[in-house]
């Protein structure tokens, strides 16, 4: 991690990740690069449907296949920085002479070939079916439903834990603690995510947080009755209520448990994942 000379109070204990230890290229391969606007916490109806988004620097968009659609060799040419992901993203050069970006693990680099084929050689970086990859390792970048492209464990330094096997199905172990099953003809990446640091990095200000989309947050207990269950009281007070509910009135926080009771997945979960500071450190 890198820190600063402390020249200002916010200087003094905000950290970020050493990026000239990683990247290889300041600017991203053009081709592969769109503009647009953010939807910024926003439904098809303009209206806030996820708070504490907005503002933020302009981003550049990467067009990153998650699914790895080419069963072609590639090798590494760059590693590079995404704006719009915490892990980093390589420039991938194919047999055929197609390059395209892809989700990188932490131990490929430059120069490293990756394969995406069903019976690929299980090592950081290749891609293949989750029936050849064996119990014990661990995976990235996991689809739901075949062909559809990755969608679990994508975060960085996050990885998914391949636990058993049976019945045409695969049991994974979530980064949540969460043991799901997953149809065993469904693609994975093996290895990390890339950027494993980037849960140690300190904001430093409230600025930083602007330059990222973060909006403030206020406390319920700081509103009025009006707008908030746990508003209200002379002074400071306590909740009132049994249970932490949300600016709508639904349980959250705490341990309690939030999953809608008729989910269409439920049944693919083998076991709920553990709530609170003692389950996600197990």
């Amino acid at each position: 991690m890198k820190s600063y000379k402390p020249y200002t109070d916010s200087r003094r204990h905000m950290t970020t990740v050493s990026f000239r230890k990683h990247l290889t290229v300041s600017e991203p391969h053009k081709a592969l690069t769109k503009g647009g606007k953010r939807d910024m916490g926003r439904n098809n109806a303009g209206r806030i449907s996820v708070r504490h988004k907005g503002g933020g620097h302009k981003r550049l968009f990467r067009d990153v296949d998650f699914g790895y659609k080419k069963i072609v060799p590639a090798k590494v040419e760059t590693v590079e920085y995404d704006p719009n992901r915490s892990g980093f993203i390589g420039l991938l050069l194919y047999k055929d002479g197609e390059r395209r970006y892809a989700l990188l693990p932490k131990s490929v680099k430059v120069g490293t070939t990756i394969e995406t084929a069903e019976n690929a050689p299980v090592t950081p970086g290749n891609r293949l079916m989750l029936k050849n990859v064996p119990v014990g390792a661990f995976v990235y970048n996991v689809e739901i439903k075949p062909g559809q492209g990755g969608k679990l464990g994508r975060s960085a330094g996050t990885h998914i834990e391949v636990i058993a096997r049976d019945q045409g199905y695969v049991d994974l172990k979530m980064p949540s603690t969460e043991v799901r099953k997953v149809l065993e003809i469904c693609w994975a990446t093996v290895g990390e995510v890339s950027n494993d640091e980037h849960h140690l990095r300190t904001i430093g200000k409230a600025g930083r947080s602007r330059w990222l989309g973060i909006r403030p947050t206020v406390r319920g207990t700081a509103m009025n009755p009006v707008d908030h269950p746990h508003g209200g009281g002379e002074g400071r007070q306590g909740r009132g209520l049994r249970r932490a509910k949300s600016m709508w009135g639904r349980p959250t926080g705490k341990g309690q448990k939030t999953r809608t009771p008729k989910k269409y997945s439920n049944h693919l979960i083998v076991s709920r994942r553990k709530v609170g500071k003692r389950g996600a450190k197990q």
